[in-house]
């Protein structure tokens, strides 16, 4: 039997990242809020239970081997814990730049696992999914996360979903940069108590883009910004045209800023576009809750927007 589901894999935003400690293991213990946006990567899932193993195909950008893509790993991880037999053939559209601090393959890692349980019927309860998210990255529990909207501790695998504020226009500057995480982490002082004075405990303030834009800071900023001028010369850029706040997301060379209205972020983006013809804008918006892939053809479908 052959079932088949399309979808799109959202990207996201570090609304507030900050971080706390730096482990004898070299990880870096952090503090993030974490947004799911209205854009991301598309893939389509073809699940032949008569089939055997993974088979990845990529378009719209070069990603290597794809036995070492996370989308490919979430696959075979899938198989091996559920015991389900069958294989796989997963068709990557990429939307989201590599290194771009947007989370692109965490969040293709983290749907393929939601679709395929759905596919098979569910045979992973919850917990065991987020065990498997986490052996595949520090982001990727988020998008197994009931809500889109959420904050985490530690490695960024220790989730606390809150009700997300209302949706919201949001730009995204993708410039030709591309920054690898572990080289950003390295850019850190490891002298230097980075720990901010108290964590965010008012989770009132995170209910209103008001109270966000309080808090919405980013501890890579600095360092970045002095690899790379582009970067802050886009993320004053964005403040110009008037966005609620504009930052840096996660370890990445992506800039986005949040807006009040779409006919505003329409109207910057054009003119961001014609300052920086180099740099890739994007106009979308903060989603209130996951696309939940349903096999086509079947009643709570999502297709592609």
């Amino acid at each position: 039997m052959i079932r088949e589901v399309e979808f799109r894999a959202p990207a996201k935003l570090n609304l507030r990242l900050r971080i706390l400690a730096r482990e004898l293991s070299g990880y870096h213990q952090i503090e993030t809020l974490f947004a799911a946006l209205d854009w991301g990567d598309r893939l389509r899932l073809t699940w032949d239970s008569h089939g055997d193993g993974v088979e990845l195909e990529v378009s719209g950008a070069d990603l290597g081997a794809p036995a070492r893509n996370l989308a490919h790993r979430a696959a075979t991880a899938y198989f091996s814990a559920s015991g389900i037999r069958g294989g796989v053939r997963i068709r990557l559209e990429k939307e989201v730049p590599v290194g771009g601090g947007l989370g692109g393959g965490s969040s293709d890692a983290g749907m393929v696992l939601r679709a395929l349980n759905s596919l098979a019927g569910e045979p992973l309860e919850a917990a065991a999914l987020s065990r498997l998210a986490g052996e595949l990255g520090a982001d990727v529990p988020f998008f197994l996360s009931p809500v889109p909207f959420a904050l985490a501790w530690g490695r960024g695998d220790r989730i606390l979903p809150l009700p997300p504020p209302e949706p919201a226009p949001v730009v995204l500057a993708l410039p030709p940069v591309q920054v690898e995480t572990p080289w950003a982490y390295g850019l850190l002082d490891p002298d230097e108590d980075m720990r901010p004075e108290g964590a965010t405990h008012d989770v009132g303030a995170l209910g209103s883009w008001e109270g966000l834009s309080d808090l919405a800071t980013n501890d890579f900023e600095p360092v970045l910004f002095r690899h790379h001028p582009l970067l802050q010369n886009l993320k004053e850029a964005i403040s110009e045209e008037g966005a609620h706040f504009a930052l840096l997301s996660g370890s990445g060379s992506s800039l986005f800023g949040v807006f009040g209205a779409a006919e505003r972020a329409d109207r910057a983006a054009d003119r961001l576009r014609k300052r920086f013809p180099e740099v890739r804008f994007v106009v979308t918006r903060t989603r209130t809750e996951f696309p939940q892939p349903r096999e086509e053809g079947r009643p709570g479908d999502i297709g592609v927007p």
